[in-house]
């Protein structure tokens, strides 16, 4: 994956460290520290967290019953 620090140094925009992306809710969708590292997040419409993934390969996924319980 293209670091957002690689694309916005392309397109001449302006930035600092750490480069932080939220969503409408507030929850961070995107992180990336001065080091390389960065982490990406996705969500429900309930706000639970329902994908993870960064820079070291990490990676997890998570799915939720009706009455929000973890099944996956």
């Amino acid at each position: 994956m293209k670091k957002l620090s690689e694309t916005l140094t392309e397109l001449g925009i302006a930035f600092t460290f750490p480069v932080e992306i939220k969503n409408a809710d507030g929850n961070k969708t995107y992180y990336e520290d001065s080091d390389g590292f960065w982490s990406k997040r996705e969500y429900d419409a309930n706000g639970r967290e329902t994908y993870y993934e960064d820079s070291d390969g990490f990676w997890n996924k998570w799915e939720y019953d009706a009455n929000g319980n973890k099944t996956y």
